[in-house]
């Protein structure tokens, strides 16, 4: 069995900083894509960032500029920063990855850190 398990949401002030951490933990052959969506209250989960097992990043238009996601795959882990915290950025993170183990591939989700900007 895979788990994936965030941690380094909190209460924050705007303007300031958080850096958000999933880790995935079983038995792994490898990692592929991860990525960091987050749900708005009211809304649908938006993608915010992926990047592959290479270290290719991508971000969508809610995750440019301020966003900047790594990942450190001798610990299958994968981090969000993100900088000048806005109260709009307030939402639950989730993390997602694309796991291959020994029944194949497949995607896992993490249950989530919730990320609060007050103005």
């Amino acid at each position: 069995q895979v788990q994936l398990v965030e941690s380094g949401g909190g209460l924050v002030q705007a303007g300031g900083s958080l850096r958000l951490s999933c880790a995935a933990s079983g038995r792994i052959f490898r990692v592929n894509a991860m990525s960091w969506y987050r749900l708005t209250p009211g809304k649908q989960r938006d993608l915010v960032a992926t990047i592959t097992s290479g270290g290719t990043a991508t971000y969508a238009d809610s995750g440019k500029g301020r966003f900047t996601i790594s990942r450190d795959n001798a610990k299958n882990t994968v981090y969000l920063q993100i900088d000048s915290l806005k109260p709009e950025d307030t939402a639950v993170y989730s993390c997602y990855a694309g796991v291959v183990s020994a029944t194949g591939f497949s995607p896992y989700w993490g249950q989530g850190t919730q990320v609060t900007v007050s103005s």
